[in-house]
């Protein structure tokens, strides 16, 4: 059994994990929500590889930006649940180039999905749109994250 400690840690961790990527998603409001966005926290999608306390703050930090500006419901659920899916699974990649890659393919998929549904647009332009920002965010910004905290591991202790 984990002691007190360790378990105040893990979730003082994933709670500034999630407060981050709120504040991210919320301030960088014009381009975080919409048919053709780059969410500039989700470069924090590499963090399960150094910490599982990253998940659960990805999934509450994503839960909380997705209530404040998004596509409702649908995309606060399922949108919500893409990225905690996709937290748990880099927790189980190895490989560096291919930690941001969950959550390109799982969002393209899940959140191309629901603004099909919301937006009656075809699913190959969404799917292809939301693809393209994850891209950009979780390999042209997170990649690099995680070689810069890669050198500093023991941030995570």
């Amino acid at each position: 059994m984990a002691s007190p400690d360790r378990k105040i840690n893990f979730w003082t961790k994933a709670a500034m994990i999630g407060a981050v990527y709120a504040l991210l998603t919320v301030a960088a409001a014009p381009i975080s929500y919409g048919v053709v966005q780059v969410r500039i926290a989700e470069a924090l999608t590499v963090l399960p590889y150094f910490t599982p306390a990253a998940v659960p703050g990805l999934f509450v930090g994503c839960l909380i930006a997705n209530m404040v500006g998004g596509f409702g419901i649908l995309d606060i659920v399922f949108g919500s649940l893409a990225t905690l899916v996709s937290a748990f699974l880099v927790t189980r990649i190895r490989v560096k180039y291919l930690v941001p890659l969950p959550p390109v393919v799982i969002n393209a998929i899940v959140v191309g999905a629901v603004l099909h549904y919301v937006l009656e647009l075809p699913f190959y332009l969404t799917f292809l749109w939301v693809g393209a920002g994850q891209l950009v965010a979780c390999y042209g910004l997170g990649l690099p994250l995680l070689f810069v905290l890669d050198k500093r591991r023991d941030i995570f202790d």
